[in-house]
């Protein structure tokens, strides 16, 4: 339990240093943070691909916005992280996964309630009960958005 939780530490202290980056603008950092190969999952409108602009410099990259985490927390190799832009009214929720002490996948989502749940046993069942229920989004709540259920 103790090397989880230091792992966990670990995950979410890279995790604010990335947003510090992004906010800077520092490069460098950014690329020594993410593997060269990111997977990557969008959900959310095309007009909404702010990271994905801004990381690989597609056009058109809007610099007015700004990745201002509201909350961060980790679950072993997962760390979420949820924001908010006031301007454009925009909340985002984004699952950072760690393969080998560097992140190898990120999914986004924009204007989308996000669950994360535990599966309680190794057989995936349909019935009730089988997922424990670890953290939702809480910047969507007044809004009629999808909603997604990410399983760890």
């Amino acid at each position: 339990m103790e090397g989880e939780d230091s792992e966990k530490a670990k995950n979410k202290t890279t995790v604010t240093v990335l947003y510090q980056a992004l906010t800077s603008k520092d490069v460098d950092v950014v690329h020594f943070l993410l593997a060269p190969y990111l997977e990557w999952w969008f959900h959310g409108p095309p007009t909404h691909q702010h990271l994905n602009r801004l990381l690989t410099g597609a056009p058109p990259y809007d610099s007015s916005f700004k990745f201002i985490p509201l909350s961060i927390i980790a679950f072993g190799s997962m760390v979420l992280v949820e924001g908010y832009d006031d301007v454009r009214s925009i909340s985002w929720v984004y699952a950072w996964i760690f393969t080998d002490k560097i992140i190898t996948q990120v999914m986004e989502y924009y204007n989308t309630s996000v669950t994360i749940t535990r599966l309680s046993s190794l057989h995936i069942r349909s019935q009730l009960g089988n997922c424990q229920y670890v953290w939702q989004s809480k910047l969507s709540d007044n809004k009629s958005v999808p909603g997604l259920v990410l399983a760890l």
